[in-house]
């Protein structure tokens, strides 16, 4: 048998205790590392070093944060969006205020922090417990609307708003009636499908919610009214409801808004150029300012010098300043003369300082959230989730296009502010509210996909479809 050599068998007796003394003593320092010394104890503790900071730095957030990344990114792109913007059209309302512009940036980002808090928290919160709420979230969002009615504050001419005591900050009651009436009109459409052709059992519990919420926005807010009753009409027939009921109610509907449209007309000397005197009947309430923006839609030329006038004549020199390309990012001349401009008319600011370009990556962005939402309710197994996302988005998005048909003067003025862009405020974190609620179907359909689920009460998204089809 061969024998190790003396010199040989010293050297690997002292290798031996020298990692001994490496593995069971402190671990090496950062010398002792640059030079090389404990190679196998130094990866042993680089490895158990570096992995838990991985996960402390934000990792285990970004985990948890699922759903739709498109819808991530749409956010993050209208918020910065929302900053840019807001920072270069409060220009005059800092100096209405005697406050630096520098002031309102910081309040946007501070209310862009929350209201990415709120659609991460949203999200993160199974989309069932919304139908859960929806009925006691309705009541108190009527009861909120009837308190506005009698006891609001009022500004810019309408009473929508009531002063939350202790933060100080105006909130619009009808932010919150919107986003409850379409969880409860989506809970309702999941749960009458098995009678939702029935006019007394399937019709009337999920019209009568649209009624008493438009009815009782429509006297501070009429084209708020209007925005919601188009909307939960064309959720209503996508959720099956009947054609024939459908078309019943738009015809009530078109009543009173003919009527105005008639009063507008017949009241305005086109000789002249000037309103006449109303009827006393319609002199009640903001009647007379609904007939007033008819006529100022109709009958106005660009050579009026109109007072009614000065807002959408603003709006359109900021318009043909910006062109193709636009002025350049802070580089608005319309935005010390054009009221509202970081809130009702921001999208005229976005079309001067980034032309017809930026105004149609806008509209791009708009309609790639609605073809992301569209896409989410197809893969949605339950009904309930995929009618919360479809009215969500549809809300939002008929809002937008809204907000741009004003600026561009396509629409009367409506005073709907543009989703995620305007100045921060209740309408800027409900919306971030109802993107996260879309979110949170989004995250649970991730989870189920490849699964197959029991169907709910109310039955799947296929088969919805395969009854619609055979109707």
């Amino acid at each position: 048998m061969l024998k190790c050599p003396p010199g040989l068998r010293a050297v690997r007796t002292g290798l031996v205790t020298k990692v001994h003394k490496i593995i069971n003593a402190r671990p090496p320092s950062l010398l002792e590392r640059e030079r090389g010394c404990g190679f196998m104890a130094n990866e042993i503790s680089r490895r158990n070093f570096f992995t838990p900071n991985i996960s402390n730095m934000g990792g285990n957030l970004v985990n948890k944060t699922k759903g739709d990344r498109v819808i991530w990114g749409i956010v993050i792109i209208l918020t910065l969006v929302s900053l840019l913007v807001v920072y270069s059209s409060t220009g005059s309302l800092a100096y209405k205020y005697s406050r630096s512009t520098e002031s309102y940036l910081f309040k946007q980002f501070g209310f862009i922090i929350l209201g990415v808090l709120i659609i991460y928290f949203a999200h993160r919160v199974n989309y069932t417990i919304y139908s859960r709420i929806a009925l006691p979230l309705f009541i108190v969002s009527v009861l909120l609307l009837i308190y506005t009615l009698f006891f609001g504050q009022t500004l810019n001419a309408g009473t929508r708003w009531i002063k939350l005591p202790v933060i100080n900050m105006t909130f619009q009651t009808s932010d919150l009636a919107k986003l409850s009436l379409f969880m409860y009109l989506s809970r309702q459409l999941s749960r009458k499908q098995a009678v939702i052709k029935d006019f007394k059992k399937g019709f009337l519990p999920v019209i009568i919610p649209v009624v008493i919420t438009c009815l009782f926005i429509m006297p501070a807010n009429l084209s708020t009214a209007l925005l919601i009753g188009g909307t939960s009409i064309l959720i209503m027939f996508i959720g099956r409801v009947s054609t024939k009921h459908i078309l019943l109610t738009i015809g009530i509907v078109s009543i009173p808004v003919i009527i105005l449209f008639s009063v507008a007309v017949s009241t305005y000397d086109k000789t002249e150029h000037r309103a006449k005197d109303i009827p006393a009947i319609f002199s009640v309430g903001r009647v007379p300012t609904w007939i007033s923006r008819i006529q100022t839609f109709m009958y106005s030329n660009k050579e009026d010098a109109n007072e009614k006038l000065f807002q959408i004549n603003q709006a359109k020199i900021a318009i043909a300043k910006g062109s193709w390309f636009g002025l350049g990012p802070g580089n608005s001349q319309a935005r010390n003369f054009l009221p509202h401009s970081y809130s009702d008319f921001i999208f005229a600011i976005i079309l001067e300082e980034y032309g017809l370009l930026g105004g149609t990556f806008m509209v791009f962005i708009y309609l790639l959230f609605l073809y992301r939402c569209i896409r989410l309710y197809r893969k949605c197994p339950y009904a309930f989730g995929a009618f919360l996302a479809l009215a969500l988005s549809f809300m939002l998005v008929i809002q937008a296009i809204a907000n741009m048909g004003v600026n561009v003067n396509i629409f009367p003025n409506t005073g709907v502010t543009l989703p995620l862009v305007s100045m921060g405020g209740s309408s800027f974190l409900f919306t971030c509210l109802s993107i996260g609620s879309i979110l949170s179907v989004a995250r649970n359909v991730e989870q189920l996909e490849g699964q197959p689920p029991p169907p709910p009460e109310g039955g799947t998204v296929e088969k919805i479809v395969a009854k619609s089809t055979k109707d």
